[in-house]
């Protein structure tokens, strides 16, 4: 849990998890949704994809350092979306064994126990460009056996619909406090990839609500190098506001 005899934080180990989502993407557009998703855009952008497209939020792409580098009116948003050209990282009140998420409402839809954000953009980013998930607290509450409502189509889901579904559908990953996972098994269930030093096989279980795959094979989620851990803690985040989200 060191980098050159520095020690690692639980939240530095998400960022770099997150930031791996989009390692190899190219000139696409991320969308990060979250604190530790957004500073793991920054970071891939800073370093090992430099050709990863960065946005304000509303209406501006921006560099490294923050400054427009263009105008992204909406118009230009929805083309990338419709054609691949973009990488979300979306939170999930609720995920699946096969990647279905639920934003919208717990319980029965008929008189739901409680009310979410709305189903909003998740089934057009799901089957329209690649979405990978942040969860910062890992639970059954949030790993379920089957989600209460699907917003995030699953691979089981865009399986059902036929090809216009599974055209564009991927789910790169699962980022976690507690690890990665991806669904690179015959049947796309989800499969835990690696775990956060100092985390246990047996933790991740406990924490579940489906059997997971890999469990047995799991690596340890990477080390940050120096400079990504400078980059991390004096420049994309001084304020340590990552440990908020994920206080480990």
């Amino acid at each position: 849990m060191t980098t050159n005899a520095v020690r690692v934080t639980r939240a530095e180990y998400c960022v770099i998890a997150c930031a791996e989502a989009w390692r190899d993407n190219g000139e696409v557009l991320a969308s990060p949704m979250g604190l530790i998703p957004s500073v793991g855009a920054r970071l891939a952008r800073r370093t090992f994809s430099p050709d990863l497209l960065l946005t304000d939020g509303e209406a501006m792409l921006v560099g490294v350092d923050g400054e427009p580098e263009g105008w992204l009116p909406y118009r230009q948003h929805l083309t990338m979306v419709t054609g691949g050209r973009r990488h979300v990282m979306m939170g999930a009140s609720q995920i699946d064994r096969f990647g279905n998420q639920n934003i919208s409402c717990v319980g029965a839809w008929e008189r739901p126990a409680r009310q979410l954000l709305g189903v909003r953009g998740a089934p057009v980013n799901t089957l329209n460009n690649p979405v990978s998930y942040w969860v910062p607290k890992h639970s059954t509450r949030v790993f379920v056996p089957k989600v209460d409502m699907i917003c995030g189509v699953g691979y089981d889901s865009a399986a059902a619909a036929g090809p216009s579904a599974t055209r564009f559908h991927r789910i790169p990953r699962v980022v976690s406090d507690l690890g990665v996972f991806d669904f690179a098994t015959p049947d796309h269930a989800m499969r835990l990839v690696s775990l956060h030093p100092g985390v246990t096989p047996e933790e991740v279980r406990g924490a579940t609500g489906f059997e997971l795959a890999g469990c047995e094979e799991a690596a340890y989620t990477r080390e940050p190098t120096t400079e990504e851990l400078r980059l991390i803690r004096e420049v994309l985040d001084p304020d340590g506001l990552r440990e908020r989200e994920v206080a480990r």
